[in-house]
């Protein structure tokens, strides 16, 4: 690292207002270290993302996303195709990637452990989707894109409640959602290697996840899922039955989850989703914590496509 731009959002987490002494207090270690740094704080949604571009054409060579994954999110499309690193410091409600990182300290340790951290070539995921409009769009992805009930729950959550409860409005809004959510099918078409033909599926929930350790009790996830995988890891809930995902949650909370006939877990190089026919329910779409928009959807793999600070001894 040479010139680093830490990009923050200010109103990211339950503790907004320690957020700007928490940046101060990184700058200071980097510049310490001889490294020329500078702060830039988002002031809407998506600015993120533009603060990033800005930077590189200032020349920094690594940009620390300084928030939750929705922060990190923002940033990593401006990095994808870039030989500018990404470095995460994690300061939002949720933050799975810094917990997969095994950065779970406070941002001056974490900063600290950058320093040292080992740039790494990653793949990302890719999304394609439609959004309000009718257009379709894409996003990268380094967490999990989900199809159905999960991006329902994401629709669900209030900034500003958020901000007030942390986790608690996830507990609630996840209940909310299982009670009252019919969870209607929709065709899923996997494509298992090269060549093969596509194996197309009834699912009511599908999840294309990147990370093993989503942090606190989702520490073992989706055993197998890493960020040195090049292909996708994908959990596909063939059932509508609020059982079998009541009896998968508890089992991933105590860490004993198996896969089923119902609940498949299996790897690929590409999904496509889209709507049964005759089917009205909309289907919803997000990644990275992020909502999005709907169907239909392609889920794809860009194969080393961002340069990530990976700590020593981190297995992500």
């Amino acid at each position: 690292m040479r010139r680093v731009a830490l990009i923050y959002n200010p109103a990211s987490g339950q503790h907004s207002n320690r957020r700007r002494a928490a940046i101060d207090k990184a700058l200071a270690i980097l510049r310490e270290a001889g490294i020329e740094a500078k702060a830039h704080e988002t002031i809407a949604p998506g600015s993120a993302g533009v603060l990033a571009e800005q930077a590189i054409r200032q020349g920094c060579d690594t940009i620390i996303a300084c928030g939750g994954d929705g922060t990190v999110h923002e940033v990593l499309q401006s990095l994808v195709g870039t030989s500018v690193a990404l470095g995460v410091v994690p300061l939002g409600t949720a933050n799975a990637l810094a917990a997969n990182l095994g950065l779970h300290s406070s941002p001056a340790k974490v900063v600290r452990k950058l320093l040292t951290a080992v740039p790494e070539s990653i793949s990302v995921g890719q999304i394609f989707y439609q959004d309000a409009t009718g257009a379709t769009r894409s996003r990268y992805f380094t967490v999990a894109a989900g199809v159905g009930a999960d991006a329902l729950f994401i629709s669900r959550l209030n900034p500003a409640l958020k901000r007030r409860l942390g986790y608690l409005l996830y507990v609630i809004e996840g209940w909310r959602v299982w009670f009252t959510h019919s969870f209607p099918l929709f065709e899923a078409a996997f494509v298992e290697g090269p060549g093969a033909q596509p194996r197309v599926e009834q699912v009511s929930e599908l999840l294309a996840v990147r990370i093993r350790n989503f942090g606190g009790v989702l520490n073992n996830f989706i055993p197998g899922a890493t960020l040195h995988h090049d292909g996708l890891r994908l959990v596909a809930f063939k059932t509508r039955s609020r059982l079998h995902y009541f009896r998968f949650l508890m089992a991933v909370a105590f860490g004993r989850q198996t896969f089923s006939r119902e609940i498949e877990v299996l790897d690929a190089i590409s999904v496509e989703c889209r709507a049964r026919n005759g089917s009205s329910p909309r289907i919803l779409v997000e990644a990275d914590g992020e909502f999005l928009g709907d169907l239909p959807v392609r889920i794809e793999i860009v194969p080393q496509a961002v340069t990530l600070l990976i700590p020593l001894n981190a297995r992500p």
